[in-house]
């Protein structure tokens, strides 16, 4: 059987491993260190924003992102439907209410008009949101100004789920810089990784330093272990930090394969009835995952196509299954305008590492317009 061709896989710029023999040789293997200290300041530079906090996961910077924004039980938090269900799981995990937002057409994200009506909904009730999570799907920003303004207009703080996203922009500015709080995940197969791990960020120096002092168990500033407060064993480890401060030296290079793929796939398959998301003015995607949605003329399903590819060891997924239908999640109010089922039942991602080589996509793409013939 060929080599496996993986969705996204993780690629390693080479100098990763300098930093970890560093850790070794300065025997900082903990969660904390100078890799997580330098890895902090990598993100802060990179995108242009004074405050990060290296953690364990992008899951644990929504969570204390809702911790520090008071999110406590019955509170109620709007989301976006159309996500990874660790967009949603912290919101429960602090036992509040998710509400869940539908998304627009044109970038696949989060629809500023639903997302508006249920907030007026909710304040009608007399339960005004404590917080807005948006998410920018697959490195494709959405209409996150739109969002910002009505996050200001009706004073509900915006969290900013850019885990997909990293190295994305719009209108020049960094995705994960718009909101309250930012978020990065560098989960294996993200654009970078540092195994498992991710990054919250904030133009409030006071949030971040709070932020790192829950994730390292909430321990209080004395010469014994004392505890004032619930903590969370959430730091990222200095080892991973190693890794993360590698994988910044070669992002932009993974960003510009990663639109290259996007960029062959979209020239050969668009006259075999393939869609595909288009960068509006003003929207710089990493392109994390090319995606295509499958015209109505064509007679085969995306779950057809990724049962064929797997016969070849080429990996592809759905696009992912919308929140609001999700068992766990079902009986949560939803705001619906039925694109994301829509996209959901006609979508598919394609393998889009920045390490894929040219044989290998002239492989998936032969085997993609030999299954429709």
């Amino acid at each position: 059987m060929k080599e496996r061709i993986f969705l996204s896989a993780p690629h390693m710029g080479g100098n990763e491993i300098k930093f970890i023999q560093h850790a070794f040789d300065e025997n900082w293997i903990a969660p904390l260190g100078p890799n997580v200290n330098g890895f902090e300041k990598d993100i802060q530079e990179y995108n242009n924003i004074p405050y990060a906090a290296a953690l364990s996961s992008g899951t644990a910077a929504i969570h204390l992102a809702l911790i520090l924004l008071g999110v406590k039980r019955d509170d109620v938090v709007m989301a976006s439907s159309f996500t990874f269900s660790a967009t949603i799981n912290p919101i429960v995990y602090q036992q509040a209410e998710p509400v869940l937002i539908d998304s627009e057409e044109e970038t696949w994200n989060m629809d500023p008009q639903l997302l508006e009506q249920s907030i007026k909904d909710y304040i009608a009730k007399g339960k005004k949101p404590k917080a807005i999570i948006f998410v920018h799907l697959y490195g494709m920003p959405g209409k996150i100004e739109e969002v910002k303004a009505i996050s200001e207009k009706y004073e509900i703080p915006l969290i900013e789920d850019a885990a997909e996203a990293l190295g994305a922009k719009l209108n020049g500015k960094a995705l994960g810089t718009f909101g309250d709080f930012g978020v990065f995940s560098f989960n294996g197969n993200k654009i970078i990784t540092t195994s498992g791990g991710g990054a919250l960020v904030s133009q409030n120096k006071e949030w971040i330093e709070k932020t790192r002092y829950l994730a390292t168990q909430a321990r209080d500033a004395a010469p014994y272990y004392q505890h004032s407060e619930i903590g969370y064993n959430y730091r990222m480890s200095n080892i991973a930090a190693g890794i993360g401060r590698g994988q910044m030296q070669v992002l932009d290079k993974w960003i510009e394969n990663r639109r290259a793929n996007h960029a062959i796939y979209q020239n050969e398959l668009r006259a075999n009835g393939f869609n595909f998301l288009e960068e509006r003015e003003g929207a710089f995607s990493n392109r994390w995952l090319t995606c295509v949605l499958f015209d109505e003329k064509l007679s085969k399903s995306p779950e057809e196509l990724r049962q064929e590819l797997e016969k070849f060891n080429i990996e592809t997924r759905p696009l992912w299954k919308p929140m609001h239908l999700q068992p766990i999640f079902k009986n949560c109010k939803s705001y619906l305008s039925g694109v994301s089922e829509s996209l959901f039942e006609k979508g598919l991602c394609l393998p889009s590492s920045s390490s894929l080589t040219a044989d290998q996509i002239a492989m998936v793409i032969q085997k993609i317009q030999d299954f429709l013939k």
